[in-house]
């Protein structure tokens, strides 16, 4: 049960930085486009994809760094 927890979030850290890496090549993408209407809205959506993937990268993130040290808190307050 414990490992299912680990396994989801960082199942969701790599489908997050998949996105940050397609908002990126959407990013680039849309410098090659000819329409100034089709350029800008996707660059901003490409911007919102960057934005929303990369918060929830570093949310997955924090949360593990989180429970990692607590775990090992209590490791070590067993130890002693």
């Amino acid at each position: 049960m414990k490992y299912t927890w680990w396994i989801f979030q960082v199942s969701m850290m790599l489908v997050s930085i998949f996105f940050l890496v397609f908002g990126f090549d959407l990013i680039i993408g849309s410098y090659s486009l000819n329409d100034p209407f089709s350029f800008i809205m996707t660059f901003f959506a490409a911007s919102f994809v960057i934005l929303i993937s990369l918060a929830l990268s570093i949310s997955f993130l924090i949360k593990m760094i989180s429970v990692y040290r607590h775990i090992n808190n209590q490791a070590n307050n067993n130890q002693s």
